[in-house]
């Protein structure tokens, strides 16, 4: 008799959820690495949300996806693409409250008469890639649980199916 062999479940996968512990905070820290040092060379905050979201979408894949909603709430993905907008708007609008142009951080330099030009400009910057990156981690993260929420296709074994295009022979 032929029985459907089972399929191995995440949880059987002791090896690879070990490796996936030990991986993940590098994968974050290099997330933020990215995005930190966005402005001044490769990466930026687009980049850097994408690794953080892979940290994250790995995660749920190990140990699955209701495992990543309890660990990280729909709220706080939600707050979190909301935050990241906000600080990327935010810091363009507070720039044209100094008298400066959308995005152009010398203008801070208004803010911060102590500091110089090219300070202001890098904290701009990184504002911006912040809120970029956060945002992009967040959809990324957003989307992942989304399509896990699908209901399954339910199929049946192919020696259960209907007769084929053969007039039933096989």
């Amino acid at each position: 008799m032929n029985r459907p062999k089972k399929l191995p479940q995440m949880d059987d996968q002791v090896i690879l959820r070990v490796v996936a512990k030990m991986v993940i905070p590098f994968i974050l820290v290099f997330g933020v690495y990215v995005i930190t040092h966005g402005e001044g060379g490769p990466g930026g905050g687009f980049q850097g949300g994408v690794i953080l979201a892979a940290g994250f979408i790995l995660y749920g894949l190990v140990f699955g996806a209701e495992q990543l909603k309890q660990r990280i709430p729909p709220a706080v993905t939600d707050a979190a693409m909301a935050g990241g907008a906000l600080l990327y708007a935010g810091t363009g609008l507070l720039n044209l409250v100094v008298g400066g142009n959308f995005l152009d951080y010398g203008a801070l330099v208004a803010l911060f008469p102590r500091s110089t030009r090219g300070d202001m400009e890098v904290w701009g910057m990184t504002a911006v890639e912040y809120g970029v990156g956060l945002t992009v981690c967040s959809v990324m993260v957003t989307i992942y649980t989304q399509i896990c929420e699908r209901p399954a296709r339910i199929t049946r074994p192919r020696d259960q199916q209907g007769p084929t295009s053969t007039g039933g022979k096989r």
